[in-house]
């Protein structure tokens, strides 16, 4: 298994961190052995810059500070499992660049879960990317339907782009892979089993054959990706709770992305990779600075 090679004047991105929120989780419901009972983790967007083109995308866009304003079934949630806070948005982590929503052509939301969808409405110009099946989730949506905890204004009308069965085509361990702009500089994985529409970004990050791979919620956890803990499913009560929508869908993905790490030159990231933004909080690795290039 391998990634295809650089051509030549391959394009590629640049990528930065982004401070956008954090939240306090239960490791129990994340992995099956965990060592601590809460953990507080970041939860990371990404600015990436493609080398050619100067378009500017957001992979994801974090907690909004004013997060209550969800629908009602989701802050009922969030109350319930998680501690948010939110020191810096992805409005503000932009502007420590002399970036402002208007200035990003493409947001690509991994899913549709609170906790990565940010404040939509704020990016008025950007054209949204989503799996086909976020549709799904969000129709209908609140306040139509009063107990679902997806707004169904999520996405703008007219500025949605679903992704379809026919633009995928198989790329490394992956048999879903779209070549946003045509030039192997950005794929977007189809990632499933978490929530319907879920999705990963494989970028490469230099011409000469360095990659990133943004695995959003593929894995909440370090220890799923080195098969050091499994995901769990959680009883409470008569009901069974598991942090992917399906699990057998999410453990095959989770294998794919473990084959990357086989590979020379791939650095992988998770949404709430608590230790890699313990080592590179503050750093060079968050915007205005850049990720460094394997």
């Amino acid at each position: 298994m391998s990634l295809p090679p650089p051509s030549v004047d391959q394009a590629y991105c640049r990528v930065s961190a982004l401070e956008a929120g954090h939240l306090e989780v239960p490791l129990q419901y994340f992995i099956s052995n965990p060592s601590q009972e809460r953990l507080e983790a970041p939860s990371l967007a990404f600015l990436l810059r493609h080398s050619s083109n100067n378009q500017h995308i957001l992979f994801d866009l974090g907690i909004r500070r004013d997060w209550r304003k969800l629908p009602p079934a989701a802050i009922e949630r969030v109350d319930e499992f998680f501690t948010p806070r939110v020191p810096q948005d992805v409005i503000e982590s932009l502007g420590k660049g002399g970036l402002e929503p208007s200035d990003i052509q493409t947001v690509f939301l991994s899913h549709c879960h609170w906790d990565h969808i940010g404040n939509t409405s704020l990016f008025t110009t950007s054209t949204f990317v989503v799996g086909e099946q976020c549709r799904s989730v969000l129709t209908p949506g609140y306040p139509e339907d009063p107990n679902t905890p997806f707004a169904s204004d999520t996405l703008p009308n007219g500025r949605t782009q679903y992704l379809i069965s026919s633009d995928y085509q198989p790329l490394g361990p992956f048999p879903r892979a779209h070549d946003f702009f045509g030039d192997g500089s950005l794929f977007i994985i189809d990632a499933p089993g978490h929530l319907p529409g879920h999705i990963n970004i494989l970028a490469r990050t230099s011409p000469d054959g360095a990659w990133i791979c943004l695995a959003g919620d593929s894995a909440h956890h370090w220890d799923l990706l080195t098969r050091k803990s499994a995901i769990p499913v959680i009883q409470i009560g008569d009901t069974h709770h598991c942090a992917h929508h399906d699990k057998t869908l999410a453990e095959e993905h989770i294998m794919r992305i473990s084959e990357l790490l086989n590979l020379p030159r791939v650095r992988v990231l998770l949404a709430h990779d608590e230790p890699w933004y313990r080592v590179n909080k503050g750093g060079p690795a968050f915007w205005p600075g850049t990720i460094t290039s394997l």
